[in-house]
């Protein structure tokens, strides 16, 4: 192309962006949603929105360690800067080929997201961007670099500055800009400034490389020793306030061989892989931790089945009741925060919302339950992919020093959906079978989100990898560390493309290194997905931990010491029914159920009779049913509902009176406020659950009754909360658009750009920094009737019904009944609007595109 071909430079970012096709500007828009929200009216408001402060940072905290070292190196290059001054920045003297491949792209990323404008003759950082980056005092560089020659010498008087350039062998100058220029052109001479330090004193140069690398400012005495006079003197060091000198900028990057970084790291760290397994080892592993992510979120909802533990006033769980679960769930606090949070994030759990608030199982918590195994999984593994809330913050203190508590406030971690997508991603970008290096992940997380000022262990971001990577486990997400198949599933198509790397042999052993190849460019990363495309990855994990999980068993094993042993699952019917008829000893690979007293009277208050009792256990035991079991359940069930309990304040009635004058006569039953009513009923002051349970606790067996006398079932009525809606995450900032919403927004900047610089007539009223033109209804009027007969194209102001003022490029067709239909070329298509809400209207040029 032609030097008189070539387009003109942009002048400004506004014009940078005008030059961009839909698709470069969308992928801006994509990758800073905050600048389409609200839709700005034109390309100039765009770009005003792009270079604000909130959204500048927002655009660099999403960089790359690379990407953002690029703009850092810009930062301290010349304003503008040419594509050749930024790769010496980058890549050193000894040009690093591994820089040398990567700048492109890293500025390329810059230029897509606005931060970097202008062609490779002439690079420019936006203003606000380099204001957060450039040094200064206040806030240092990253690069360890201090102000230049010039900024330095801004306020030292011309004599000395003149001395300054004597004492470093060059020519005395008229005036000190040129005298700056001069020791300016010196210190960025590579031969000049060798032969210059190559007569400096060694205790001058160990005072240089103490300086070189950051930070770059010293303390000096009003006498400063012989080997600073030297560095003074020549300007190899500037005094900046009394007492403090500075190494230029300029001899810095002499010293340092032109790199702005100390270490450049244009390629992202490797995850490396520690552990082989076999992919089907790694399935089953981690199948049988899911099923045992089922089994513990069913116990922790069936222990709150009648009213779990009180919301604290400020919300959340108290610590007690932490302790409790905990121990309820024989695990960890921590892990029992996790269960806990993970019920509450799918739905399953919330709080009732009554006078005594409590925490309950919500009615979805049934629906779940009623889904195959699989599915329960997969609702449970796609809620903690989607969760903002971070169980591992339990325990804490926030910004006021308050704890954080399970299912308090204050748990939110924006961030987290995204770190622990990114992490499984991660995973899945390892051969089938092999298990990370723990710290090798959070150094590849550190480098695609390098946080700037805090320390590795600190950073928000590493704390929510090393928990993705514990609860993962938990879950049954990844087995012996390594993403399983139904794991790589959750994460879409893109995840589940076998990697191109062999896959570790069957002979690998867990301590084996996997071979991982060096690659100068990223992998893809794996998308976040929609929800519809959440859903569709939801069900093929399903799919396929399906046939991973044990098929559940339709029997126990009884013994004589009324304990029943369940080898595996249970159906749910009969695990149900011995949840009731028996009460859990010890669990494992094996659950040991033990007989009592107790728990047959619960089957009988349940409404099982002593014969259903035995059959049920005949039908489902693969050893004959002990005798002691036969005779507790016989035993109990001749002694149930001998006594009955019914409303009087309570009453109890029995046909032996021999065994009431036996509780008449009990100190125990003292409390209970009875007395006898007739030969065999008992009147009592207490309601009929106090005095079911104490007579109970006397030792008797007695059976509630209705008001017509029939014995009252007293099925156990799991309290449920009202239906409540799963929590929503909270998002980290605007969403992504979509590709309808995108569209859209590209329309209405383009429409209003062209609205705000097509060229008017001469003679018109012209936009002034944006604002409508101005012009009466008489005038306006007739302006459209006249563009109706010429078919011209009129530039107006417009206020809709919400008082939002735009302007609009359209061409009048009809005029009538204080409406005018035009063809907009701001929406492509045909409307009419009120004539009294048009403010102004203006003619085109007629050469105007």
């Amino acid at each position: 192309m032609s030097t008189e071909d070539r387009p003109p430079a942009p002048r400004s970012l506004a014009e940078a962006l005008r030059a961009r096709g839909d698709a470069a500007l969308g992928a801006l828009l994509r990758s800073r949603p905050d600048l389409i929200t609200p839709v700005p009216t034109d390309l100039t408001q765009l770009a005003t929105r792009a270079g604000t402060r909130a959204s500048v940072v927002r655009a660099l905290e999403r960089l790359d360690r690379f990407t953002l070292q690029t703009a850092e190196a810009l930062a301290v290059a010349a304003d503008p800067a040419t594509y050749g001054e930024l790769l010496g920045l980058t890549a050193g003297d000894d040009a690093d080929p591994a820089v040398v491949a990567a700048l492109p792209h890293a500025v390329d990323v810059l230029r897509e997201q606005a931060l970097v404008w202008g062609g490779d003759d002439r690079l420019r950082l936006v203003r606000t961007a380099r204001e957060l980056l450039a040094p200064a005092p206040q806030h240092p560089s990253p690069t360890g670099l201090g102000p230049t020659v010039q900024e330095a010498t801004a306020g030292m008087s011309p004599g000395r500055i003149q001395e300054i350039v004597t004492t470093a062998g060059l020519a005395s100058t008229h005036d000190s800009v040129s005298a700056v220029t001069a020791l300016t052109g010196l210190f960025t001479d590579r031969a000049r400034m060798a032969a210059l330090l190559a007569d400096a004193p060694a205790d001058s140069l160990e005072v240089l490389e103490r300086l070189v690398w950051g930070p770059p400012y010293g303390q000096v005495t009003a006498d400063p020793a012989a080997r600073l006079r030297w560095l003074l003197d020549r300007g190899l060091l500037l005094p900046t306030a009394p007492g403090t000198v500075v190494l230029p900028r300029e001899v810095a990057l002499h010293l340092r061989r032109g790199l702005a970084h100390r270490t450049p790291e244009p390629v992202p760290p490797v995850v490396e892989a520690t552990a082989a397994h076999r992919p089907q080892v790694v399935d089953s592993t981690a199948a049988g931790q899911a099923y045992t992510a089922l089994a513990t979120v069913e116990e922790l909802l069936k222990d709150w089945d009648e009213g779990g533990p009180a919301v604290l006033r400020a919300g959340g769980l108290s610590v007690r009741d932490l302790k409790r679960t905990a121990v309820a769930l024989d695990v960890p606090e921590p892990v029992a925060a996790f269960w806990v949070e993970l019920a509450y994030a799918a739905g399953l759990i919330a709080s009732d919302g009554e006078a005594d608030e409590r925490y309950a199982a919500t009615p979805a918590y049934d629906e779940w339950l009623e889904a195959p195994p699989a599915e329960r999984w997969s609702r449970l593994a796609t809620a903690w992919l989607a969760a903002t809330r971070t169980a591992g913050l339990v325990g804490g203190r926030d910004a006021k020093d308050r704890t954080l508590s399970a299912l308090g406030p204050g748990l939110d971690r924006s961030a987290a959906p995204e770190v622990r997508h990114r992490v499984l991603a991660l995973l899945a970008g390892l051969p089938e079978g092999a298990a990370p290096d723990a710290e090798s992940v959070l150094a590849r997380l550190r480098w695609e989100r390098p946080l700037r000022g805090a320390q590795h262990e600190d950073d928000p971001r590493t704390r929510l990898a090393r928990w993705a990577l514990s609860e993962a486990e938990l879950l049954g997400v990844t087995g012996r560390g390594a993403l399983s198949g139904h794991g790589r599933a959750l994460l879409g198509p893109a995840a589940a493309v076998k990697h191109p790397e062999a896959e570790p042999s069957g002979s690998a052993g867990p301590g084996d290194k996997l071979p991982v190849h060096h690659h100068h460019h990223r992998p893809a990363p794996v998308a976040p997905l929609s929800p519809a495309e959440q859903a569709v990855a939801s069900a093929a994990a399903a799919r396929l931990l399906t046939p991973q999980l044990p098929e559940p068993l339709d029997h126990v094993l009884l013994q004589a010491d009324l304990t029943a042993v369940a080898p595996g699952p249970l159906r749910r019917p009969l695990a149900d029914m011995l949840g009731v008829l028996a009460d859990v000893e010890s669990k494992g690979g094996a659950t040991v159920y033990r007989f009592t007293p107790g728990s047959v009277r619960r089957a009988l208050d349940a409404g099982q009779a002593a014969s259903d009792l035995h059959a049920f256990l005949a039908a489902h035991s693969r050893t004959p049913v002990p005798q002691p079991l036969a005779y507790l359940i016989d035993d109990v069930a001749r002694r149930h509902g001998h006594l009955r309990v019914g409303a009087a304040s309570a009453y109890v009635r029995c046909d032996d009176d021999a065994v009431l004058n036996e509780i008449l006569a009990d100190k125990r039953a003292a409390g209970l406020g009875l007395r006898r009513l007739a030969p065999t009923v008992l009147a009592a002051q207490a309601d009929p659950a106090g005095l079911l349970e104490g007579l109970r606790a006397m030792g008797f067996a007695p059976a509630a009754e209705s008001a017509e006398g029939d014995v009252l079932i007293t099925r156990a009525l799991a309290h449920r909360t009202p239906p409540r809606t799963a929590p929503e995450p909270v998002p980290d900032g605007p969403p992504v658009p979509d590709d309808v919403l995108l569209a859209a927004a590209l329309r209405a900047i383009r429409a209003g750009d062209l609205a705000s610089t097509t060229p008017r007539k001469p003679g018109t009223a012209p936009a002034v920094n944006g604002e409508l033109p101005r012009t009466g209804s008489a005038e306006t009027l007739a302006t459209m009737q006249a563009a109706v007969l010429t078919g011209e194209a009129l530039w107006i102001g417009y206020v809709n019904a919400e008082g939002t003022a735009s302007q609009r490029v359209i061409a009048p067709v009809r005029v009538e009944g204080g409406f005018v239909t035009a063809y907009d070329h701001t929406a492509d298509e045909v409307r009419t609007y009120p004539l009294h809400r048009i403010t102004g209207v203006a003619e085109l040029a007629d050469d105007a595109g």
